[in-house]
């Protein structure tokens, strides 16, 4: 499991965090929207005295670097809030599903000789990498990969930037309309940008864009090492525990005379505690809210103090 930020003091309540998701989810939207259609011209034509517009012009904002530095943070916030809801209701789940584990009290039998293969550990995946950073750390994950993500998006081949630089040399500065025949009027190309201005934003954008997706691939190989380590240790522990395996043989014989009459009783006290603290648990999930790291205070106050507005 994924580190979460849930907590049994204050916070944000589920209904708050699923409220502010949607908000922002909306307004990075509404960035999406303000980006999408820009272009590197309008068309004009005059047409007797009047002048007409046939291609609409839509430059860049510019605040693009803003915006687009909003709606990145509008997703690592959205990714923070989700992935805590998700997280309490993964834990309510698995609340509410357990059952008392006697697995590990095995009915008493004639002892077998035990093979060092059933103490052998399992390899870990990449899970536990994950679960060893701290919740500061993951939520910089989020943020830092929510920022590579849609910075990138947007100037590397492809994106909007991109198409934009590549098809501004090619515009025309002059065009001719034909109005009727055997008659021509000079349509007016006004471009926004420049190539040095769009270079510009261009560079921006990538230095912003290395920083971040530096920071994603910092933690992805700090998970893989941790992992690394993990299965390094677990290879060690299995190695020890092939030496023990005669120890728990003789040991096994002697407990063999004590163990069935006390595993009945056992197992019957153990599933009456496992009941009521699966009780207790349910109720202590279903209490906890979401403590908000500092990275995204700002971006929940400001939806926090919309939601108060709109109640009002």
């Amino acid at each position: 499991m994924k580190k979460n930020s849930l907590t049994p003091n204050k916070g944000l309540s589920l209904s708050q965090a699923q409220s502010i998701s949607n908000l922002c989810n909306q307004r990075a939207r509404e960035i999406e929207a303000n980006l999408s259609g820009v272009n590197n011209y309008k068309k004009t034509v005059e047409v007797g005295k009047k002048v007409h517009e046939i291609v609409v012009g839509k430059p860049l904002p510019e605040n693009v670097i803003a915006l687009l530095t909003e709606k990145a943070e509008l997703h690592g916030c959205q990714a923070f809030l989700m992935e805590n809801l998700k997280a309490k209701e993964s834990m309510l789940k698995a609340a509410r599903q357990a059952s008392a584990d006697v697995t590990d009290i095995a009915v008493p039998e004639k002892p077998k000789t035990v093979s060092p293969l059933l103490n052998m550990l399992s390899e870990v995946n990449e899970d536990f990498g994950w679960e060893q950073l701290t919740v500061a750390e993951y939520n910089e994950y989020l943020e830092a990969q929510a920022y590579a993500a849609h910075l990138g998006q947007f100037f590397h081949q492809g994106g909007t930037l991109d198409n934009l630089r590549a098809e501004l040399p090619t515009v025309k500065t002059v065009e001719w309309m034909v109005i009727k025949d055997g008659e021509k009027s000079p349509v007016t190309v006004e471009t926004h940008h420049t190539p040095e201005q769009l270079l510009k934003v261009h560079e921006e954008l990538a230095k912003l864009h290395r920083g971040y997706e530096q920071r994603v691939n910092y933690f992805k190989a700090k998970v893989k090492n941790l992992t690394t380590a993990e299965n390094a240790r677990i290879a060690n522990i299995n190695a020890d525990a092939q030496s023990e395996a005669e120890t728990l043989n003789n040991q096994a014989q002697s407990a063999y005379e004590t163990a069935f009459k006390a595993y009945s009783e056992k197992v019957k006290s153990i599933r009456a505690e496992f009941e009521k603290t699966r009780q207790a648990k349910i109720q202590e999930i279903a209490a906890m809210r979401i403590s908000v790291d500092g990275r995204f205070q700002k971006v929940i106050d400001t939806f926090l103090q919309q939601l108060s507005d709109t109640q009002e």
